[in-house]
This record gives structure tokens, sequence and C-alpha cells, in this order.
């Protein structure tokens, strides 16, 4: 199991942060270009709920798109949610989204445990490109909620 956990400060309170987070179409707005990410289906409500189940594709490598469905597992109103993903390329993926308010702002945390299938292959894989990967696609959301929530 890999486990990666970031934190970044954003000059907004916690309701501001939730509105932004929990609805599930603005993925698209922090997920890097080259993902090609599309929300094919969005189960319930435009709202986060727990037992939602959003589905989409990725671009892993060029010309290789892959089918991803989560589930949120939890919502703790204004506080929290997790995505479980229920089929997709990872064998187990688990991403708690947590908000906290802080001196001027919200301080969100982002926990993520997950694990590649194959055995050693895919150790290997998460060693040669996968961690690689995942941390840049949290780097790159990092940088865009900076330049999205930065005063103006």
């Amino acid at each position: 199991m890999y486990r990666l956990t970031l934190t970044q400060f954003l000059p907004i309170n916690r309701l501001e942060a939730w509105e932004f987070f929990s609805s599930p179409k603005n993925l698209a707005l922090i997920t890097p270009g080259r993902l090609n990410f599309r929300i094919l289906s969005i189960s319930g409500s435009e709202r986060m709920h727990r037992g939602q189940i959003i589905k989409y594709k990725i671009t892993v490598f060029p010309f290789v798109r892959l089918y991803w469905e989560t589930e949120i597992s939890e919502v703790v109103e204004h506080l929290s949610f997790t995505d479980v993903q229920r089929k997709g390329p990872y064998e187990y993926w688990a991403h708690k989204h947590s908000f906290k308010e802080v001196d001027g702002g919200v301080e969100m945390a982002d926990e993520l445990e997950y694990s590649v299938p194959f055995g050693l292959l895919g150790r290997l894989a998460n060693y040669l490109f996968v961690a690689r990967e995942v941390r840049s696609i949290f780097e790159y959301r990092f940088n865009v909620l900076k330049k999205y929530f930065e005063p103006s």
C-alpha cells in the first residue's frame, strides 16, 4: 500500500472550499489536460453525497484510455469526503479530502492510499512511473488551486 498526504492553504473559508470541491464537475478544472479527463456520468444530484457514483475516462498513455469508477464512501458535510475506486486502473484507491479553518483561510488536506495490481511488476511500475505520475497530478492541482483562489 502506498500513501501520499499533501496539504495546501487556500485563502477562502471552509464553506467556499466545500462549495468548490463538493461539485464533481470541478474535477476537470483541477486535472491535467494531458489526462483527457472526461466525466461519463454522475449518479444522483450535482452535489456530492454518500453513495454517489462518478464514472469517467482518462488517458494514461498516448492512445490508452481507461475507464474509472469511484464512489463517494463518506461525507462529513463541510469537513471531509472520501472517494474510493470501484473499477479502474488501481488495485485499491481511497482518497480523503478534508478542510480545516485556519487563520486567513482553510487548510485542505489530501490523504491518498493506493496499491497497484500485478504484484512485483506493479511495485516496479509504481517505482518507475506510477508514484511520480500520481504526485505530478497532485502538484498540478496544487498550482491550479493556488491560481484559482488567489485574491484578485
